[in-house]
């Protein structure tokens, strides 16, 4: 059963529908990323309301605004823009997924493919067995840890036991030790991190 009660089908339409949702500029960076959020469509998810919830972990204290040179832009359906963020159901996002990066995700992870992001709907609605916060919360990690990817980071692993875990560690593959963490920084600022895998 998901955690917030909504259905997860296998498979969808493998059609989108873009939210019409538009954010102010967070962060500080010159040039803010621009991205629109797409739905597969026949979800029980709204598509404005999922850019709203991407909107606000974006613009999060933690997150990477915090370093000065970044900056996001949520724009509406139809405006130019230099990423797109999808929730699709499995299916579609593994083949959405391999279609970009020739990545097999096996029903159950998300990815980062050229022009944007892929979040597996299981994920956004069921989390991880590894994260035992509130869904909010892994939410924020899957968006955190794929943005990152668009913003050149790459993966990390745990800096040691009782650490927090990395927001670019993958986390649902097992902590090693670290505690779950869903955020670049921590609450004194500073970036969490670990040694290159």
């Amino acid at each position: 059963m998901s955690r917030t009660g909504t259905d997860v089908p296998a498979t969808g339409s493998g059609t989108f529908v873009t939210a019409h949702a538009d954010g102010a500029t967070v962060g500080s960076g010159s040039r803010p990323l621009r991205y629109v959020v797409e739905v597969e469509s026949g979800l029980d998810i709204s598509p404005s309301q999922a850019a709203k919830e991407i909107a606000a972990i974006l613009a999060a204290p933690r997150g990477w605004t915090h370093d000065p040179g970044t900056a996001f832009r949520l724009v509406s359906a139809g405006a130019p823009h230099d990423l797109t963020v999808k929730i699709a159901t499995p299916g579609t996002a593994d083949a959405v997924c391999w279609a970009g990066i020739h990545q097999d995700t096996g029903g159950e992870y998300n990815c980062e493919v050229p022009g944007g992001v892929v979040v597996n709907l299981k994920r956004w609605v069921k989390g991880s067995p590894t994260f035992d916060g509130p869904i909010h919360d892994y939410r924020a990690l899957i968006i955190n840890h794929e943005m990152g990817h668009f913003l050149g980071h790459s993966h990390v692993t745990c800096a040691g036991p009782g650490r927090l875990a990395p927001v670019m560690m993958q986390q649902i593959k097992g902590l090693h030790g670290c505690v779950a963490n869903a955020w670049p920084y921590d609450k004194n600022g500073r970036f969490v991190t670990g040694p290159p895998v």
